[in-house]
């Protein structure tokens, strides 16, 4: 069947499925089997140590897949100046950027007169008009059910996703609580242009950076197996529920501020469970999706699998 749409049109790419940033987690392996699958991949930029893993990574991808890939910026949430790292994307000419967890601004006018594909991540109507207003060639707009970082408005994909695509005229790619052919094909019918995915794609054989507890993990869950923690910070963000979330929770209950949380919400507790394995000494990212997940696939039988699954459902339409 024929698969195209605005958004693979705009990202020469066969499926409109796009693969998230991935903290920590999307390097070149998972970019470029998503990208050679028919997807768009993504490494993500904010990870790297500096400049010089960034290049090297693009470099990576481009020794295992022609097809276009993205880099994701994920701004705001790090803390870290990203300049010195979109002047890399943008001199190794990397087909698409995406911007998420922050003003794109500074983002999009460093890209502004390339050839560079814009995306920005948002989370409720009024940041995807401002994101068309700054240039941006599409918005991925996330829904409440999303893993990581989400919308403070608690608005679900099914309600923001047709919002959006009436109050923009660039294309809509629909996020959170999508990880097969059914959230496809649900997506598209409710306007957007294409889909992406976070944590579908980490529970696959070439995410090879996340433990294999994580991956078990994400397949043992049930659609109750996620929390929202950091609302108190007015940064919300959805994550496996366990002994450290639990932990989080007391915390923020008790009106600790970002003092008192930021050794159970940093970087390092991150890691120490999705690189580590030490599943009650940490948290790690999740969206309600999880509770879908019951394999972990090779990238190209979860990508395969969606397309046979959606195109049985348009055949199923059709009759």
């Amino acid at each position: 069947m024929n698969w195209e749409t605005k958004v693979t049109k705009l990202l020469g790419i066969t499926y409109p499925i796009i693969q998230g940033g991935l903290a920590h987690l999307a390097y070149s392996e998972l970019a470029a089997a998503v990208s050679e699958a028919g997807g768009l991949g993504q490494i993500t930029a904010m990870s790297m140590d500096g400049p010089e893993q960034l290049k090297e990574e693009i470099k990576r991808v481009r020794t295992m897949t022609d097809k276009p890939f993205g880099v994701n910026f994920a701004i705001g949430q790090h803390g870290r100046p990203f300049e010195h790292m979109v002047e890399v994307a943008v001199k190794e000419n990397v087909p698409v950027i995406s911007v998420t967890g922050g003003n794109p601004k500074p983002v999009l006018e460093m890209v502004e007169g390339t050839n560079i594909k814009k995306l920005v991540l948002v989370a409720a109507r009024r940041q995807a008009e401002k994101a068309e207003q700054l240039g941006a060639d599409a918005v991925m707009v996330v829904g409440q059910e999303g893993g990581g970082h989400i919308g403070r408005d608690d608005i679900g994909t099914f309600v923001l996703t047709p919002q959006v695509v009436d109050s923009v005229s660039i294309p809509v790619i629909a996020s959170g609580g999508i990880g097969d052919g059914r959230g496809l094909m649900a997506a598209l019918s409710l306007g957007s242009e294409g889909i992406e995915m976070g944590t579908r794609f980490i529970a696959t054989k070439e995410c090879v950076h996340a433990h294999e507890s994580y991956k078990k993990a994400l397949v043992d869950a049930d659609e109750m197996s996620t929390t929202v923690i950091k609302r108190s910070l007015k940064a919300p963000a959805r994550a496996l529920k366990n002994k450290w979330t639990d932990e989080i929770l007391t915390l923020e209950a008790t009106n600790q501020g970002y003092e008192g949380l930021k050794n159970y919400i940093s970087g390092e507790a991150n890691k120490r469970y999705i690189y580590q394995g030490e599943v009650e000494e940490g948290f790690a990212w999740a969206g309600q999706v999880a509770g879908r997940i019951k394999d972990v696939p090779t990238v190209k039988t979860l990508i395969d699998n969606m397309i046979n699954e959606a195109e049985h459902i348009r055949k199923k339409w059709s009759t």
